[in-house]
């Protein structure tokens, strides 16, 4: 097991004294029942997920409709995408709603990261901001270093232009090898992602790629989530959607798993998920447990950071009423107590089912993207006329002075 348990697994611990988010128990001990957190005498919290935030009505429009104070230049620090949409668009649909506390936090944030140079206009999202300043307990320094870091780790890794400099050829002969992949939504419209690891060969992933490689495809298809997968999962479902669903089947997997190759790739997409991709899980269910990974689970879970351990399940073979509480039948395989086959792509894990694939949402989401470069550019623009004006002010300024020193 080395790829998506380790996602979830930040990398520092966290200390967190706000007490209006749900307090969690845990310790190092690994007693009590598998799933459920031990008892003892630390305190930590976990927050709410992302898209779950919600105000009644009569608040959330007064928040909408609110005038934020501030002339042009303060306005350019809000991504156009993310200011006031109207009452009932897809783009409040989309957007969701926002805490006031965690929003105050995330317009400080934007301004220092913008007075500082380091704020691209690609990640001037409220979201983005708010997962680094979770991920950091809101001490916005620490997370302003944290976002800075990411900025700087996209440029050496080049991850923009990944999705057009990396092709991946050998993506359906590691599929064979290692079974995983994104297969439809919860029924809160949240993408579902699957892996087998107890059926992966890793002599035969080796052999079919390099561990170098896979770590790019990795951040390939976190790119892709990003990108594609939760915007078009926000279109199809109506609201805001951040966050993933993911479903471990442990069938098999014990310390042996854990060979040299194994450890570095924990090592290193651990590194990348918990630095660069924070704050992204809803759930994790970890099925069909047996004594082998009980085992390797016990020395697990003492690294694991306390919030994301309280979004783990783990289940033994009695699974399905878990996963059909959260995931409807039609999107769930059938080797998971689902409906879903997926003969036409040779199997669910292979098809990448989910909205992301609809054509007529695809075709919106371009739209979107491209209305939002054209808004880009305009606010570029906007910003050189502002500089423009101010120059001409000082111009007029010193020629009015001189004309007044000619008189006298």
């Amino acid at each position: 097991m080395f790829t998506f348990l380790e996602h979830y697994m930040p990398q520092f611990q966290m200390h967190i004294s706000k007490k209006e988010f749900k307090e969690i128990f845990v310790s190092k001990d690994s007693g009590g029942r598998d799933g459920e957190l031990p008892s003892s005498s630390k305190t930590k919290n976990v927050y709410p997920p992302i898209e779950n935030f919600w105000l009644p009505p009569s608040v959330a429009e007064k928040m909408v409709d609110a005038p934020r104070g501030g002339g042009l230049g303060s306005k350019l620090l809000q991504p156009l995408w993310f200011r006031r949409p109207s009452k009932g668009s897809l783009k409040m649909a989309m957007e969701g709603k926002h805490d006031p506390k965690e929003e105050k936090a995330v317009d400080k944030l934007r301004e220092m990261l913008f007075l500082d140079g380091k704020l691209p206009t690609k990640f001037n999202d409220y979201h983005t901001l708010l997962r680094f300043l979770r991920m950091r307990d809101f001490d916005i320094e620490a997370a302003k270093d944290m976002f800075s870091k990411f900025i700087k780790w996209r440029e050496d890794f080049k991850t923009d232009t990944i999705s057009k400099d990396f092709k991946f050829e050998e993506k359906e002969e590691v599929k064979k090898c290692y079974p995983h992949g994104f297969h439809g939504v919860d029924k809160y419209g949240r993408p579902i992602y699957i892996e087998r690891i107890g059926m992966v060969d890793l002599n035969k992933l080796l052999q079919a790629t390099t561990l170098e490689r896979f770590v790019k495809y990795h951040v390939s298809e976190q790119e892709k989530t990003l990108s594609i997968r939760y915007p078009s999962c926000s279109i199809h479902s109506k609201k805001h959607i951040a966050s993933t669903t993911s479903i471990l089947d442990v069938g098999g997997v014990g310390m042996t798993n854990f060979s040299k190759p194994a450890r570095y790739l924990f090592t290193e997409i651990q590194k990348i998920d918990s630095n660069y991709y924070p704050e992204t899980l809803n759930q994790l269910f970890i099925i069909n447990a047996g004594s082998g990974f009980r085992i390797l689970w016990k020395a697990l879970r003492a690294f694991i950071d306390p919030r994301t351990l309280a979004k783990i399940h783990v289940l033994g073979h009695n699974f399905v009423h878990e996963l059909r509480e959260i995931i409807d039948p039609s999107n769930l395989p059938t080797f998971l107590g689902g409906n879903c086959v997926c003969c036409e792509f040779g199997g669910c894990l292979f098809s990448d089912k989910g909205p992301w694939n609809d054509p007529d949402t695809l075709a919106l989401l371009q739209k979107i993207q491209a209305l939002e470069e054209a808004l880009e550019e305009t606010k570029k623009k906007i910003k050189a006329l502002e500089i423009a004006l101010e120059d001409t002010k000082v111009i007029l300024k010193d020629l009015t002075k001189h004309i007044e020193d000619l008189r006298s």
